[in-house]
């Protein structure tokens, strides 16, 4: 065992989820700065004093530690880069080096200053020095424990929504899986040219469904497998299923699930357009607007609306899929409003501008 943890420690860092945090971000600086003032309140509290609170060490120490935080900060955000292509013992080896440096050095200085007044030579003091090198290495060994569980916590998270969104995906598979290959099947002694190119769709689609769960493909992709899953319907319906596309403001490396709008389009025929002889019709309105992401899908349905719960399952499924990957912004609504179904998802989509330039 002794022997397996000594090689983690001398290999390099592997992974983009580093144990030391962006320590240049200003949540990070904001957290350390109120911990580092918390641990100066409790020192300051801790001694013993005749008379009333000392303010006057209380600033001073806080001007003390807040230094060495900051500077400690800087130093390990630019420093973060390097450590992760170090060994991880290098890398922790390497904290303590920063922290416990500065400590030393800001001793010296703060000494030399009040004591000496900027004259002569700084005098040093090893018990103070001492006692100020073990208080930065017991609080940067803590700091970087609770970074560890931190990152610990934060890997368990994940693995949990991978596994979440997998049995999510599992089960919008068959709903489509099985009624095109019914199609397909119709297709084989008619136009058998019409159903090699429907299982060509079918693979794509089946390709798609089987790839991560988590994963988020592009608008551009997503659209050209759902008109690969319309044609396989157009096959089986005819002149029955008309599709209108109104995406022009869909930029096509919009982010997205993976078919997050199959199942919509599916849910539009199987209780929209089947049960009508006629058929009917299914409009697809997508935009990208200010960082927010919505797709609307209409279609025409029968006089008499029939509850049917895989449905309800599938909107159910895309909710919580959108959720899990963009937080709970993302939104998933349907209504009917007369003769048309109405299915719209919305979500938060921060885009660079070049992204917007590209699509026309």
């Amino acid at each position: 065992m002794k022997n397996g943890l000594w090689t983690l420690l001398r290999k390099p860092y592997a992974g983009e989820d580093f144990f030391l945090p962006d320590l240049c971000s200003s949540m990070a600086v904001f957290t350390l700065v109120v911990l580092a003032e918390l641990l100066v309140l409790i020192w300051v509290l801790a001694v013993p004093v005749a008379e009333a609170f000392d303010w006057l060490s209380l600033a001073m120490a806080s001007l003390f530690v807040q230094w060495i935080v900051l500077l400690s900060a800087a130093l390990l955000c630019r420093l973060r880069g390097w450590m992760q292509r170090r060994a991880l013992l290098v890398a922790l080896a390497m904290c303590f080096i920063v922290v416990v440096g500065l400590t030393l050095f800001f001793t010296v200085m703060a000494d030399w200053v009040l004591d000496a007044g900027m004259l002569g030579y700084p005098e040093l003091r090893p018990g103070q020095m001492l006692r100020h090198g073990l208080i930065a290495l017991i609080m940067t060994g803590l700091l970087l424990r609770y970074f560890y569980l931190q990152q610990q916590w934060q890997r368990q998270e994940q693995a949990e929504l991978k596994a979440r969104l997998q049995s999510l995906q599992s089960r919008i598979r068959p709903h489509f899986l099985f009624n095109s290959l019914n199609s397909i099947v119709s297709l084989i002694g008619s136009a058998p040219v019409k159903a090699e190119n429907a299982v060509l769709d079918l693979a794509d689609l089946f390709r798609a469904n089987l790839s991560e769960a988590d994963g988020v493909a592009t608008w551009e992709e997503e659209l050209r497998l759902c008109q690969g899953y319309l044609r396989i319907e157009q096959y089986r319906l005819g002149e029955r299923l008309r599709v209108v596309w109104q995406v022009e403001q869909m930029p096509p490396n919009t982010p997205i699930p993976l078919l997050t709008l199959q199942p919509l389009l599916e849910n539009a025929i199987l209780h929209g357009l089947q049960p009508s002889l006629e058929g009917g019709d299914i409009q697809i309105d997508g935009s990208w607007q200010q960082g927010r992401v919505e797709l609307l899908v209409s279609n025409s349905c029968p006089p008499i609306e029939v509850s049917h719960q895989g449905a309800r399952m599938a909107l159910d499924n895309i909710r919580a899929r959108l959720t899990g990957l963009f937080g709970p912004e993302a939104k998933v609504e349907s209504w009917r409003d007369g003769p048309r179904f109405f299915s719209k998802l919305v979500y938060p989509c921060k885009h660079p501008s070049s992204i917007l330039q590209r699509s026309h």
